[in-house]
């Protein structure tokens, strides 16, 4: 009985041992690096990121097997990433951090298992992934075995892609094939000054164009947020980054089979706001923020924008209207006069097809003048890529309501969940103008031989332009045909809109049998 007792302790003590080495960090020189730049280390990333003692390690004692270059003399527990899953506000989700100090968190043959691994389990029992990206890229040691690692991390982004939520923070380097598994999951957060993304450096970009480039400029945070649109969120530390993504993970569903989190809302479902309705200025051409709306609107002002610093004339986010996780686009008056260009369609199509894939309802409030006019739009493809926003819209079956409040003009109208592409209820309010132009354009081409011949032209057209905006620029004549279901005083938005949402959830819409559809990326 003593043997066995000693033979149980002496395995128990290996046992403590092996952990102690599993959850060693790097060298502590690495680490020392690592707290320079003011960045956490892998597991206190995850310790942050998930509720408190929920996470549950996986594979911490994998190692590399590669015995050139010396590398059998160093196998560290883990290998370069730490996986597994714990819980984010209760509910389970699987995590990976690549660990920096650790081979410069690069990516080896096991080190891809890992996360495949991971991925794998997070589609089998549908959960969210959140994958936290610090790395070197590949590891150079392992040569055509690490990109062969990279291709499976891709094919499974691909496969659970509109079936679970996927987020990568990037908390570092991320360059080279490495950015295309962040690139296509669903949201994709950077930390300013820290962290980064690029298909080549700096230094390949000098010698190959002759440009001098920092990181930072590159493909630095600001960058990939407001000129590549990469980057759905910016946080000023890795800490806010990392209660970001919890914030973000609170809107969404656990997978595409299940509704988004229902809580339960401090503010009265009935609640009107009379602010609303002197907000829209009775210049036309005076702008107003759409932010302000949408505050006043729904569950305690509480907004989430996503893609804040791109393609501003248009603004996506989340929020909650009666406790109900909705999806918010809104064209942006101050912005552009909040016109439809490349940038905003694609921004916004990409927001609305991701709301639609997991059962997340969009709420539109429309004040556009149409599409942007110019030879760079029509050029770079304004036409193939405001149809994309065109068909996000129409291929969304979660319930879609909007409201427009001032100008909805020509096939922006259309564009912005109309009637005709099978809306569920739309409401205007009385500021609204619903028509295929402005009405001075519409008299300039209407009119213009008798504007042409008039003693007074000026004054003429002021009255040509006064007799079309009674007539046409406003919304009745939109109700008159049904494609408006009701003119609503502004402050009353809030009520209506949760009495229409509640009534469209149990919304189930059948579509025609196909493979895919064929949208005009």
């Amino acid at each position: 009985m003593a043997a066995t007792e000693d033979s149980t302790a002496g395995k128990l003590e290996q046992l403590r041992r092996l952990r102690e080495q599993a959850l060693h960090e790097g060298s502590e020189k690495a680490v020392e690096r690592q707290r320079a730049r003011g960045k956490l280390l892998a597991r206190e990333r995850l310790e942050k990121l998930l509720d408190e003692g929920s996470f549950v390690e996986l594979d911490r004692y994998v190692r590399h097997r590669t015995a050139d270059f010396g590398m059998l003399e160093n196998r560290p527990y883990g290998d370069a990433v730490v996986t597994g899953y714990g819980a984010i506000f209760g509910r389970k989700v699987f995590v990976f951090s690549q660990d920096f100090t650790v081979f410069g968190g690069s990516l080896s043959e096991v080190f891809a298992d890992k996360i495949c691994k991971v991925m794998d389990l997070a589609l089998k029992y549908g959960c969210p992934v959140i994958g936290i990206n610090d790395s070197g890229g590949a590891r150079i040691q392992e040569g055509v075995v690490s990109l062969a690692g990279y291709a499976e991390i891709f094919w499974r982004n691909v496969q659970a892609s509109g079936v679970i939520p996927q987020i990568s923070l990037i908390m570092g380097p991320c360059a080279g094939g490495a950015v295309y598994s962040p690139a296509m999951t669903d949201f994709v957060f950077m930390v300013e000054e820290t962290s980064y993304m690029f298909i080549t450096g700096p230094d390949v970009v000098k010698t190959v164009t002759g440009e001098e480039v920092s990181f930072e400029a590159l493909g630095g945070a600001a960058t990939h947020a407001a000129k590549s649109g990469v980057a759905q969120f910016i946080c000023p530390s890795e800490e806010a980054c990392l209660e970001d993504a919890r914030y973000l993970v609170s809107f969404l569903p656990q997978n595409n089979a299940e509704p988004p989190p229902f809580s339960e809302p401090n503010d009265a479902v009935g609640l009107e706001d009379p602010s609303l309705d002197s907000l829209v200025p009775d210049n036309p051409n005076r702008p107003y923020d759409i932010k302000d709306v949408i505050c006043r609107v729904v569950d305690e002002g509480d907004f989430l924008e996503v893609h804040e610093r791109f393609a501003e004339n248009i603004v996506c986010g989340f929020a909650r209207l009666g406790g109900h996780s909705v999806g918010i686009v809104g064209n942006q008056p101050r912005v552009l006069a909040g016109v439809l260009d490349i940038d905003s369609s694609v921004k916004a199509a990409r927001f609305v097809r991701t709301c639609d894939a997991f059962n997340v309802p969009l709420v539109t409030f429309v004040d556009v003048p149409g599409f942007l006019p110019g030879t760079d739009q029509e050029w770079r493809g304004i036409i193939r890529h405001g149809a994309k926003l065109l068909y996000a819209y129409s291929e969304a079956t979660v319930p879609k309501l909007a409201v427009i409040t001032r100008k909805a003009y020509g096939g922006a109208y259309d564009v912005m969940s109309s009637k005709h592409i099978r809306a569920d209820f739309n409401f205007a309010w009385p500021t609204a103008e619903v028509a295929v132009m402005g009405p001075e354009g519409a008299v300039n081409i209407v009119f213009r031989d008798e504007l042409a011949e008039a003693a007074d032209p000026e004054t003429r057209r002021a009255e040509l332009i006064e007799d079309y905006r009674e007539r046409f620029a406003n919304p009745y004549s939109a109700a008159e045909r049904g494609y408006v279901d009701d003119v609503i005083e502004p402050r009353r938005t809030r009520p209506v809109l949760i009495d229409a949402l509640e009534t469209a959830l149990p919304k189930r819409e059948r579509r025609p049998p196909r493979k895919h559809g064929n949208i005009p990326l």
